[in-house]
């Protein structure tokens, strides 16, 4: 008989937001006319179809499937070049982030790659969450078996807890004690609270003093708008040296169905053995979606510059109704 992974016991109920959708759909069957008027604080879903640009790139990259000349089977591990170059152009090296194409990897969502980080990072690490938290930065690290076990108020022994409250404005500041993993969400998910350059570079010299590494999950940083707030992690000095960058398509573009996001990995960020040698962590990763995404690049105003924004300022007009 095969042996259980008895860390997903540990886990106290279902993944979080299947189960406010179980509730959600009870209450809504038992209260129809109160149920008109619910506002739903789940899992942030998109409300309107994908952009007409996005939809011909899908049909055309389908189109190339079934045809003889233009077909291609398995792509690239990494993402597609024209992607990847895209990104790295427009997200970041002309906001003046010095990002190279192949510090950028495509994968299904920002989502699945919180949790599949932790394949690369070694069982020994301390980790550091923030609280209130998304919920996949605490249960991919429970069933890893990363914590130990669940305390009387849901908490998890062995995770480092940052409090993000009303006296910090919900963004924490570096802890007194050692961490070696740290996540990080601004814009944050689920206060919305943002972090300036100067609260970022801290965290940057606390991860440079204790050998740290940030997981900076930006899947939010669409619906900035005020100019002094840093989009990405990599636009605060030494954050090469201490950092990964965790990026969604779902905010701006409504992908939620498509799956499609990427992770951030400089060639210059190292991890250590047991021994003590260091490694760098870069390593060298379908096609529908990373098509989809290119599309706007169409727009002449740049990497899909229209409709990305568009699509950011109605997802966040709608989180905050």
């Amino acid at each position: 008989m095969a042996f259980l992974n008895e860390n997903y016991l540990k886990l106290q109920a279902g993944y979080l937001f299947p189960e406010i959708a179980r509730r959600v759909r009870e209450f809504s069957e038992q209260n129809p006319d109160a149920a008109k008027r619910l506002i739903r604080c789940g899992i942030g879903d998109v409300t309107e179809p994908l952009p007409r640009a996005a939809i011909d790139a899908m049909k055309a990259a389908a189109e190339e499937l079934g045809r003889r000349e233009s077909f291609h089977g398995y792509g690239p591990e990494q993402g597609y070049e024209f992607l990847r170059s895209k990104i790295a152009q427009f997200d970041y090296r002309d906001r003046g982030v010095d990002i190279s194409d192949d510090e950028i990897f495509l994968s299904d969502g920002s989502k699945c790659d919180c949790g599949h980080i932790l394949d690369i990072l070694g069982e020994q690490n301390k980790i550091a969450i923030t609280d209130p938290v998304y919920p996949v930065y605490v249960d991919t690290n429970v069933m890893a078996g990363h914590t130990g076990p669940v305390r009387a108020d849901g908490s998890y022994e062995g995770i480092l807890y940052l409090p993000c409250t009303v006296e910090n404005n919900f963004v924490p500041e570096p802890p007194r004690e050692h961490a070696d993993v740290i996540y990080l969400c601004f814009p944050n998910n689920p206060t919305g609270a943002v972090a300036s350059r100067a609260q970022l570079a801290s965290w940057i010299e606390y991860a440079r003093e204790h050998n740290a590494l940030l997981l900076f999950d930006a899947a939010y940083e669409g619906y900035i708008s005020d100019s002094a707030i840093p989009h990405s992690i990599f636009e605060i000095n030494g954050a090469r040296e201490c950092a990964i960058e965790f990026r969604s398509f779902s905010k701006t573009g409504g992908f939620t169905g498509v799956r499609c996001g990427f992770t951030v990995l400089p060639k210059s960020l190292l991890a250590q053995t047991e021994s003590g040698k260091k490694s760098p962590l870069h390593f060298d990763r379908a096609l529908h979606g990373q098509r989809a995404d290119l599309a706007g690049g169409s727009d002449q105003r740049g990497f899909g510059s229209t409709w990305r924004h568009k699509c950011a300022l109605y997802l966040g007009g709608n989180a905050i109704r």
